[in-house]
């Protein structure tokens, strides 16, 4: 058995703060004869983004002040959210023998645990507010307890976030032509400035992403192509169509500023593109982890289908959407007959019909006026149009095409008044 350190700075350097929460678990482990390990994420960090420092040196780092053992944490930044990659590393680090797990924080482990009891009673811990202190530590607290853990919490009292911040502390090195200043030496350990400028040396920091295939995707994937990648939503995509060329990083950000993605959302969206994430890709990540009941029950691909359900049903009979979705997360409700296929009309001309096959295969996309739309091809000749549903089922479609990571996918089926789509949902 051994004590495990894990915090959400992924030591993007490892600065004097850290030094500290790895001097108190190397006093706890020392005194329970225990082993300490780290965990780092590897290839994107927990907020989505591309490391400063590699995998390689911030072990390096770590090691050098104390850990017995770097472990790594990779492939889930890129493809879920904190409330779906937390539960994942905490299940991964129980499995391997973890007894403790050690964190910084600016309030008590008695607050923290007092604020995770919500998410604990309502199973779901998608949307912890942004007001709340130390949240991602709330977070992991009630995760932990929801997987039935007995994993001991420590809490080490933080330092200054604003002066002992990795963020800041790797813009001050760029700002300064990739010198580590006086300033910035006081707050990092010894070991580590030698780390960091070796990797200067080599010109091995600040990898960044790899922008030429974000700007390809943007400038070129149709919106059908668009619509299959992971935490893209209609609104995202029309945005990201409506402003081609793309080719520098800003003009990218402000397309998702101006579909109001917050920063930690764009990211994810953005590393999605660069690595092409499909939402089934997530979907499936998802549902292996759901079949090793890691997954909370209120996040499974199952509900989030049924709220959407729920949902487009409750305001087609006058309720607001902001109603439903809260009685929906607040009320655990179980939905029956949910549809997972629905046949929708179209809207085709005379050619179109003439030209039009059964079992094309079809994209699902939201036009430029907000409509649900679809493009397919038949011989050699696209085809382009609105679908024709309820408008409960159009309602219900929306939501599951602007739900991050739900497929959609789509077939020309002939019945006896013509052409519709079979539309199949994950």
């Amino acid at each position: 058995m051994f004590n495990l350190i894990c915090i959400s700075a992924d030591f993007d350097p490892v600065h004097k703060g850290h030094e500290k929460l790895i001097s108190e678990a190397r006093k706890i482990a020392d005194n329970e004869s225990k082993k300490l390990v780290v965990y780092l994420n590897k290839g994107f960090s927990a907020n989505h983004a591309p490391f400063f420092t590699s995998f390689e040196a911030r072990s390096e780092m770590a090691l050098a002040l104390g850990a017995d053992e770097i472990k790594s944490f990779e492939g889930l930044h890129h493809r879920l959210v904190l409330s779906y990659s937390v539960p994942i590393r905490l299940q991964k680090m129980i499995d391997d023998g973890a007894t403790d797990y050690i964190t910084s924080a600016s309030i008590s482990l008695d607050e923290i645990a007092k604020k995770a009891q919500k998410f604990v009673k309502e199973g779901n811990f998608v949307g912890m507010p942004k007001n709340y202190t130390n949240r991602n530590e709330i977070r992991w607290y009630a995760l932990n307890e929801f997987l039935g853990s007995k994993l001991k919490f420590h809490i080490v009292k933080e330092l200054n976030k604003d002066k002992y911040s990795g963020r800041l502390i790797r813009q001050s090195i760029i700002d300064n032509d990739y010198t580590i200043t006086k300033e910035i030496k006081k707050l990092l350990p010894k070991s580590t400035v030698e780390i960091l400028e070796n990797e200067i040396s080599k010109n091995n920091i600040n990898l960044g992403r790899n922008w030429d295939d974000i700007y390809k995707r943007m400038n070129t994937y149709s919106r059908g192509n668009l619509t299959k990648i992971a935490y893209l939503n209609g609104e995202t995509i029309n945005q990201i169509i409506k402003k081609r060329v793309y080719s520098n990083p800003e003009s990218v950000w402000a397309a998702f500023r101006r579909s109001n993605y917050g920063p930690v959302m764009t990211r994810l969206a953005i590393s999605s593109i660069e690595e092409d994430v499909t939402k089934k890709e997530v979907m499936d990540l998802m549902k292996s982890y759901e079949a090793k009941g890691v997954i909370p029950k209120m996040q499974k691909v199952s509900k989030v289908i049924e709220r959407a359900w729920y949902v487009a049903s409750k305001t087609h009979e006058g309720m607001s959407a902001k109603e439903a979705n809260n009685n929906f997360r607040q009320g655990n409700i179980d939905v029956d007959d949910v549809p997972l296929e629905l046949n929708a009309g179209l809207n085709l001309t005379r050619f179109e019909t003439k030209i039009m096959k059964e079992d094309l295969n079809a994209d699902l996309y939201v036009d430029k006026n907000n409509k649900i739309s679809v493009q397919l091809k038949s011989e050699g000749k696209k085809i382009k149009t609105n679908l024709r549903l309820p408008a409960k089922e159009v309602t219900y479609l929306r939501y599951i095409m602007d739900s991050h990571f739900i497929p959609v996918t789509a077939k020309s089926k002939k019945d006896k008044k013509g052409f519709k789509i079979n539309v199949k949902i994950a």
